[in-house]
């Protein structure tokens, strides 16, 4: 019986390993938003000094960003806020990113 839970919770771990590993190729790191990660599939349709709006189809304004994106924002050191409606605060160091999710489109805003 131990030996059956011991090679279950391998498997778990190994594919929660898979899926992390995986998500992180999903994003990229943006230089000019402090190191923020940037879904890859996002498509940048406007952008302003401060702000950056991205066509992205797994954005949702009730449910936020996806569990794997926060996962990456996570492993790459921002640390999850205050949410406030859409919009969710991150913070890494002395940076504050304002992370607003709607409807198949995200705003990333600098503070």
């Amino acid at each position: 019986m131990k030996k059956k839970v011991g090679w279950a919770i391998a498997i778990i771990v190994i594919l929660i390993g898979i899926i992390l590993v995986s998500s992180n190729f999903n994003y990229e790191i943006t230089e000019d938003l402090y190191g923020f990660p940037i879904p890859i599939k996002a498509e940048l349709v406007q952008e302003s000094e401060r702000v950056k709006s991205y066509n992205w189809s797994r954005a949702s304004e009730e449910n936020g960003i996806p569990l794997d994106y926060e996962i990456v924002l996570k492993l790459n050191g921002w640390k999850k806020g205050e949410r406030e409606g859409a919009n969710v605060l991150y913070t890494k160091g002395n940076h504050t990113i304002n992370l607003a999710s709607y409807h198949k489109v995200i705003d990333i805003m600098e503070r």
